[in-house]
């Protein structure tokens, strides 16, 4: 099996939607409180689009009020598995972006905001980097 970081940009945009490519591969963003999972709240495991690599469970999910998906926390607590986080400097601002770790695959952004009961960090996350699995 190919590793998912040495498939091809032109596989990638056989594979993807132009919106998820441009999200996933480009770093781009949706606009906010257009994505889909920005308001969903059912139960189930929120995956990488690109890869299908389980990256958020629905316990974790919150409404922030940002226009995207939020989370408090990576499935299974195992950041260094399931996203990597680097420094983005892009855009005058300095944040932390996250990563599919199996793809590379770019998801959004996390910041130290989030409810303090739960952690206090907010994986701001872009609906069109994510696909649901609902529990049955």
């Amino acid at each position: 099996m190919t590793d998912p970081k040495d498939i091809p940009e032109s596989e990638w945009r056989e594979r993807l939607t132009p919106e998820q490519y441009h999200v996933l591969r480009e770093a781009g963003t949706e606009r906010a409180f257009t994505g889909q999972y920005d308001k969903h709240f059912e139960e189930g495991s929120y995956a990488c689009a690109g890869c299908g690599t389980v990256l958020f469970e629905s316990d974790a999910k919150y409404n922030s009020g940002c226009g995207w998906p939020a989370f408090t926390r990576v499935a299974e607590d195992q950041p260094g598995e399931r996203v990597e986080e680097r420094r983005d400097m892009s855009h005058g601002m300095i944040r932390t972006e996250v990563l599919c770790a199996k793809c590379g695959g770019h998801l959004g952004h996390v910041f130290p905001d989030g409810p303090p009961e739960d952690g206090g960090m907010r994986y701001c996350i872009n609906s069109l980097s994510l696909d649901f699995d609902g529990k049955d």
